[in-house]
């Protein structure tokens, strides 16, 4: 099942996002669920992230974005988890 996390970061909150980031990735590199990802921007600064999960349900999605560095640091000022269907590409 492909869920869409869309995340929006905290004002101000650029330093936690670098700071996290390696974190992050490794993160998605370990689970192997990441179908696609990356970061919303305004302008050339980092506000927020796209992730499209490959996972047996919407429970795993939220398990996945509750264990992700980057909500463990306190970066999103909101996240969502939406069912998403692939049509191109």
């Amino acid at each position: 099942m492909l869920i869409a996390l869309i995340a929006r970061d905290k004002p101000g909150a650029l330093q936690t996002r670098l700071d996290n980031r390696s974190a992050h990735l490794g993160y998605i590199e370990e689970t192997g669920v990441v179908s696609q990802a990356g970061p919303l921007l305004d302008g050339d600064t980092m506000i927020g992230s796209l992730i499209i999960l490959d996972v047996e349900d919407l429970a795993a999605a939220q398990v996945w974005a509750d264990t992700d560095p980057y909500a463990k640091a306190g970066l999103f000022q909101s996240a969502e988890l939406i069912p998403w269907k692939k049509v191109i590409g």
